[in-house]
């Protein structure tokens, strides 16, 4: 690392000069290329994915995205008037038109009546698609949506809802500027130095511009969904601000305790760049971890936010230090400038004042009690964690003004919830046995309860013999609802196999409702698996680092404990609905079924690294103070608080702006990640891990010798040679030294 620091310094301009051409060149080649971004993704082995099989065997035409474009009228008008039926026909004709689409099943059809609500003021037509929502690019669902919305007029109003008009929708996830903002200010708070402020702000910034432009290139050859670039923002943004925030608070350190920048710009990537290079690759490791998954709809969020969180480690260990040797003795104030020529190098010792040496007295003599009151607060916070229902938001929560969430509200208005997302059963009719089955299939589930109507059966003929049988079935509740979810269930597991008794058809409930829950279901069963895979692996990388069972077991189990905390927050806000209006939850609903796997992935690679920052410094202290082990939790308490809790602050504030935006499954992540940093930054690791450290002594650092010869050994920290080459061996500063308390 100081041989990569050293250099970076004295070649600046080409460092520089090389992130900008990444930049430029990453951003020009996917704006020539273009991205291909999808919410595909495959479930083998479920019912819904049988379904689709035999539709798309039968037939592609009618096994393709399925829309409803809905119609509402105003003003005494009814949907039959003739010139609202003769401008909504004319708009159906031309929608034949549209590339891909095959059939419209118009209200003023062959058995269209159903499509016409009883008060005759909403109506709906059918669009089906030869291909699924996904294979359809944005440019073609904004063609489509403009073509249906081009009947709307006076006293006639038009909107779609289906997956291909979501795709049409202008995502705004509101929170990137806001978030630059804040942490800005609280950069600016820290350092005093605007220069200082700048320059986390701009590693992040390169990097993350450099990741965007690579994410669109390869969300042509990987499966991306749409909201991937978001995602990685959201998670680059605060780690890369934290980064470089870690790295330039060393830097400062060593300029005001009287080092010439060059040494102190190497000294701090030597030093707190380690625990940067080490926490992003645990990071790394938990991101794409979520291969062991086997679901490809996470291979691409895995492989967008890993590449984001990459970059911004490589720029704060390249970038940043090129940054810092050009701007020079103005990485800190001009106050702390006239200090230092007035009063000379200024070190702060182990009997440092400050709030964290404070806490840090408080913590060695009496560690007992924060211990069980921080602990006690965290379960407190993740009690909603164990009600979490798995499932997906339906299109109810969209922006209101959408003509998603519009089309949404007209047809529940009108039919009824249930209308926005129909269930498919699809089966292979081979006999009269199997037409009969069918026929009672078709007379128990319009009599079951939950269930609104049930459309005729279409029989599609198969090349194979039979034909495949498609029965829709509207639900009473939303497609975001439990009950929906419940009778998806009884459909599988009773209704049919009772209908379909005697005969060899094998029925199967298809629809994007029923992918939805078959999503939920694979990944709850798929997640302990997940679970126990990363917290192995993350226990094995600590125990090589700093040769202790106890640590790697603590980190475990307290990041378990933040993560709880995280998905308490967010089955509190939106499933219970707790504070809904302040974070602009419109409609509660079931977490989204990905949500507790990336979570996961992205907290406890984030929890890992406010773990690695704090223990390394205390085994610095540990190692460099005699084997004191009270000694160095408290100096080494003292010496990170600040400069763990600063940048925590900052990642509160970028993840909690994120809930500005318009996206739920971004706002989820928002409160989630920001409640689960504030919980595991500022109680776990700063009251709990400390005082359980102060509790076990020296067994804190207990491996056993064959343990210690089996495994490789991983150094976090730089060869006490490399210390002393620069003069800063056994130094020891309070978080932010004296520059902590500077002002602007």
């Amino acid at each position: 690392m100081r041989a990569l620091a050293t250099w970076c310094v004295r070649h600046r301009r080409l460092v520089v000069l090389f992130w900008v051409i990444a930049l430029v060149v990453a951003s020009a080649v996917e704006a020539g290329v273009g991205s291909n971004y999808s919410n595909n993704f495959s479930l083998p082995k479920t019912e819904s994915t049988e379904a689709l099989h035999l539709l798309q065997a039968a037939s592609p035409k009618v096994a393709g995205d399925r829309e409803q474009v809905v119609v509402a009228t105003s003003g005494g008008r009814k949907v039959t008037d003739p010139a609202v039926e003769a401008r909504v026909s004319a708009m159906l004709q031309r929608l034949q038109a549209v590339p891909h689409v095959t059939t419209v099943l118009s209200p003023y059809g062959p058995g269209g009546a159903d499509q016409i609500s009883r008060s005759g003021t909403v109506a709906f037509a059918v669009v089906t698609f030869d291909r699924l929502a996904q294979s359809i690019s944005n440019a073609e669902a904004r063609h489509f949506v403009a073509v249906a919305r081009s009947a709307d007029g006076p006293g006639v109003e038009v909107a779609v809802s289906g997956q291909v008009a979501e795709a049409s929708n202008a995502q705004s996830i509101g929170g990137t500027g806001p978030g630059i903002i804040l942490a800005g200010v609280v950069l600016l708070l820290v350092f005093g130095s605007f220069f200082a402020m700048l320059l986390p702000l701009v590693s992040a910034l390169a990097s993350l511009g450099t990741a965007v432009g690579l994410i669109g290139l390869l969300s042509n050859v990987l499966t991306m969904p749409n909201f991937s670039t978001e995602l990685t923002l959201l998670i680059g943004l605060g780690v890369g601000v934290d980064y470089a925030l870690f790295i330039v608070t060393r830097h400062r350190q060593g300029m005001m305790a009287g080092h010439d920048i060059e040494s102190s710009i190497v000294h701090a990537v030597n030093t707190s760049g380690r625990a940067v290079l080490f926490a992003g690759i645990i990071v790394c490791i938990a991101l794409l971890g979520m291969f062991a998954l086997g679901v490809s709809f996470l291979y691409g969020l895995a492989v967008a936010a890993a590449l984001g969180v990459a970059l911004t480690m490589l720029a704060a260990l390249t970038l940043l230090p090129a940054l810092l040797g050009f701007l020079g003795p103005r990485a800190i104030s001009r106050r702390h400038r006239r200090r230092l020529v007035d009063h000379g190098p200024r070190v702060a010792g182990s009997g440092s004042t400050g709030f964290w040496a404070r806490w840090a007295d408080a913590l060695r003599a009496h560690p007992t009690i924060p211990a069980v009151v921080a602990t006690g607060l965290i379960v407190v916070v993740a009690v909603p964690f164990f009600s979490m229902r798995l499932g997906s938001t339906d299109q109810g929560s969209d922006p209101i003004g959408t003509t998603t969430r519009t089309a949404y509200d007209l047809l529940a208005k009108g039919f009824g919830p249930g209308f926005n997302g129909p269930l498919e059963l699809v089966s292979v009719v081979h006999g009269p046995a199997d037409r009969t089955a069918l026929d009672r299939l078709e007379a128990d589930v319009r009599t079951e309860r939950g269930v609104a109507t049930v459309s005729p059966p279409v029989l599609i003929p198969t090349k194979g013999g039979g034909d495949v049988s498609l029965l829709v079935a509207y639900p009473t509740s939303s497609p975001q609802a439990a009950a929906t979810t419940r009778l998806i269930h009884r459909l599988r597991t009773e209704v049919i196999p009772r209908a379909v008794a005697g005969s060899h058809l094998a029925v199967y409930v298809g629809g994007t409702t029923a992918i939805f829950v078959d999503f939920a279901n694979v990944l709850s069963a798929k997640f302990p698996v997940f679970i126990a895979l990363v917290v192995v692996l993350a226990f094995l990388l600590l125990a090589m680092v700093f040769r202790s069972l106890v640590v790697p077991l603590t980190a475990a189990v307290m990041n378990i404990l933040s993560i709880g905390a995280a998905f308490g927050s967010v089955v509190a806000v939106f499933q219970w609905g707790w504070l809904d209006a302040l974070f602009g939850v419109s409609k509660t609903g079931p977490v989204e079924s990905f949500l507790p796997v990336m979570m996961f992935a992205i907290l406890f690679g984030l929890s890992m690294d406010y773990q690695v920052f704090l223990v390394t410094r205390i085994h610095e202290e540990y190692l460099h103070g005699g084997g004191d082990a009270k000694a160095a939790v408290r100096n080494g308490l003292a010496a990170t608080g600040q400069t763990i809790s600063a940048a925590a602050l900052i990642m509160i504030l970028v993840f909690g702006s994120f809930v500005l935006g318009g996206i739920v499954v971004i706002k989820e992540f928002g409160v989630g990640l920001a409640g689960g940093i504030l919980m595991d930054a500022l109680v776990i690791r700063m009251a709990i891990v400390p005082a359980l450290m102060q509790l076990l002594g020296r067994s804190s650092w207990w491996f056993p010798g064959w343990l210690d010869r089996f495994l490789p050994r991983i150094g976090i920290e730089p060869p006490e040679a490399d210390e002393e080459a620069i003069g800063f061996a056994g130094e020891e500063t309070d978080g932010f030294g004296s520059v902590a308390d500077a002002s602007p």
